[in-house]
């Protein structure tokens, strides 16, 4: 299994939709050709910022479908999966082998609080249905519990094709000692930052990447950090950072952030929709303009 291909920045797209919450399929692929021009190493599609959580079945599927097609190889597909249950977490990750993609990224069960065996045999058993990589997704103030070490680190010893994880934890010493712990027995675990400004400092610790959303809208921030880490250019990597602090406040404007970003983008010159889906609504006007003053004040 080639991992090297999972290293590096994997923004996570927004689900482009018209004024009825369907797939727009005009506007998704100028954003996928964006972020793909932009120097992305790979896409997350359906992560929480592609609004799956408020999906039907069939748009989930819909989007899986085009957005791994569309991309047709150019950079891997990293294709959420994430559902309450076991079962319809693996039909999904079935569907996302059928359709192609390289990939899956699944956040814990959410709703109903789980002990540690019953998390480690959910993941056990949908990484052994489904044949792709599996990247496990923690993100304990949506999901409302955390993964925990214990469990991490026995999915990374007992599992193989789970390879890597998404840690989405506001305390960059939580993902320290995901790598502290995991690293020691398995050092190709790959560790993706899921806070954009903790991507620098998970590089430091000896992680592989991020997944910011600040890419889609200011890739030359993210995707910056992250070349001018691998290049030892560190000057630059501080100097981006301290930008990217000044793009942070985006994420507190409104929750959920769905427009939030999508307003950011059509605000950076790509001409998307920045519609929703319901219960989420359209940014405001007046939040729509702190978006652009946030993104001038960076420039």
């Amino acid at each position: 299994m080639n991992i090297e291909k999972f290293k590096g920045v994997f923004p996570p797209v927004p689900t482009i939709v018209d004024d009825k919450g369907h797939l727009d399929e005009a506007g998704m692929a100028t954003l996928l050709d964006h972020v793909i021009t932009s120097g992305a190493n790979g896409i997350l599609v359906l992560g929480s910022g592609g609004e799956f959580c408020h999906m039907s079945h069939e748009t989930r599927l819909a989007v899986a479908e085009f957005c791994v097609d569309y991309v047709d190889g150019r950079v891997p597909v990293l294709l959420g999966i994430a559902a309450p249950g076991t079962a319809e977490t693996i039909g999904y990750g079935q569907h996302a082998a059928a359709v192609g993609a390289d990939a899956v990224l699944v956040v814990n069960p959410y709703y109903a609080q789980l002990n540690s065996d019953y998390l480690y045999h959910h993941y056990r058993t949908i990484a052994e249905s489904i044949p792709l990589p599996v990247f496990l997704y923690n993100f304990p103030a949506l999901t409302g519990q955390d993964i925990g070490l214990e469990v991490i680190a026995r999915l990374a010893r007992d599992v193989p094709n789970i390879i890597g994880i998404k840690d989405t934890i506001d305390n960059i010493s939580h993902t320290r000692e995901v790598i502290n712990l995991v690293h020691g027995f398995r050092p190709d675990f790959i560790i993706f930052s899921g806070y954009d400004e903790y991507m620098l400092d998970t590089l430091i610790l000896g992680g592989h990447g991020g997944i910011p959303a600040t890419f889609n809208f200011a890739p030359e921030v993210t995707g910056g950090i992250y070349d001018a880490f691998i290049k030892k250019d560190y000057e630059r990597a501080f100097s981006l950072q301290r930008r990217l602090a000044k793009l942070s406040p985006l994420y507190a404007l409104e929750t959920p952030f769905f427009g939030v970003i999508k307003e950011a983008v059509k605000a950076s010159g790509v001409d998307i929709s920045t519609e929703v889906i319901a219960p989420a609504r359209k940014l405001s006007p007046e939040k729509t303009h702190l978006v652009k003053e946030i993104l001038h004040g960076t420039r």
